[in-house]
């Protein structure tokens, strides 16, 4: 009996010839990237982590810069567990989502001080480092020691749900995709294999209008006779948090610019700031600015227009104040005074940054 097509897309050794035709078809067409070997070099597992963990949630184009800027400041991993966290976190700053940055640098140590100054290659070894969650352990796996899994990144979630019609929503759909992904690999160069499926899907299978007559498995795609690629993934609706407001007190002593470290731990854990109020729901600008920092005869104008900035779990407002103190004007405590051309050298996110702008344009 003939089986349907929709069946045939969901037997996993229908094509056999894929791992082949992927791995051919990147031999052709492989990106270039700071962070991949070269074909017939060894790929090196320090990059690899480096890189993996800069791109979650970032751009191939927006990490390159910060890729470089790290490798030649610390060309290998022992050399970044001995930096300090304050570094790291400066060097870091504008690349955004800044518990990589943390995590990086605990994640550094411990290689140095656990594993003297080598990565472990297994992915249940890998896993154990922290911030290493089960993609990143793959994806150094993979490519940095051909062991036989697949990471699946958002590239790859898009490619595998099309070539196999993947209905269900993501994320519930995270583990058959894995599993329909894994059947792309190949007998050896599990590595490539991976690194084929995330080109195919940002160069060829890209969200909005794949170049489909160029994918080496177009002829096994099954949505591709639908017309219907644009829609898979298939994604359950997104929950968007409720707006946060507050104020930023933007506060100037002649060429200098008051600021304070956040916390270690929580949103931007870490990171330098100029004071703000609390960040709530439903805040209005009468409660962000009794928040101020206590600066004896500060008179607070407030910037026309407001600082927003979308986090990951919600948007934020943020109404500007600035003030201008006299040259003797001593620092709050758990504050201090930098001047405004070294700020631009601080652990400054960028939310910080925008703050910054916005409080010092026309000054």
């Amino acid at each position: 009996m003939r089986r349907k097509k929709s069946d045939r897309a969901e037997t996993a050794d229908a094509h056999p010839d894929r791992a082949a035709l992927l791995l051919a078809w990147y031999d052709r067409h492989r990106r270039r990237l700071p962070w991949r070997a070269l074909p017939g070099e060894r790929s090196d597992p320090y990059a690899v982590w480096l890189s993996e963990i800069m791109l979650q949630q970032t751009t191939v184009k927006a990490v390159g810069p910060y890729f470089e800027k790290f490798l030649t400041r610390w060309p290998d991993v022992t050399a970044l567990g001995r930096a300090s966290l304050d570094d790291v976190l400066r060097m870091w700053a504008g690349l955004g989502y800044y518990s990589r940055a943390r995590n990086l640098h605990a994640c550094a140590v411990a290689v140095m001080q656990e594993h003297g100054g080598r990565f472990p290659d297994t992915e249940a070894d890998l896993l154990s480092l922290p911030g290493v969650g089960p993609y990143t352990a793959a994806a150094i796996a993979a490519i940095a020691f051909d062991r036989r899994t697949m990471p699946v990144d958002g590239n790859i979630e898009r490619v595998v749900s099309r070539l196999f019609a993947v209905e269900e929503a993501l994320p519930g759909a995270k583990p058959r995709i894995k599993a329909l992904a894994e059947t792309l690999l190949g007998p050896s160069r599990a590595g490539d294999s991976a690194q084929a499926l995330m080109d195919l899907g940002a160069t060829i299978c890209t969200p909005k209008k794949p170049a489909c007559s160029l994918c080496p498995l177009n002829d096994n795609c099954a949505v591709l006779m639908r017309g219907d690629q644009e829609t898979f993934p298939r994604k359950a609706p997104k929950k968007t948090g409720e707006l946060r407001r507050g104020a930023a007190f933007v506060v100037t002593r002649g060429d200098e610019i008051l600021l304070r470290t956040r916390p270690a731990k929580g949103l931007l854990g870490g990171m330098t700031e100029v004071p703000t109020s609390d960040w709530i729901a439903g805040q209005d600008d009468k409660a962000a600015l009794k928040q101020a920092p206590d600066l004896s005869g500060a008179k607070w104008h407030r910037k026309a227009g407001v600082v927003t900035h979308v986090f990951t779990h919600f948007p934020l407002e943020l109404a500007v104040y600035t003030a201008k103190v006299p040259a003797r004007t001593r620092a709050p405590d758990g504050m201090r005074w930098v001047t405004i051309d070294d700020a631009e050298g601080e652990a400054l996110p960028n939310v910080m940054r925008k703050v910054v702008t916005h409080g010092l344009d026309g000054r």
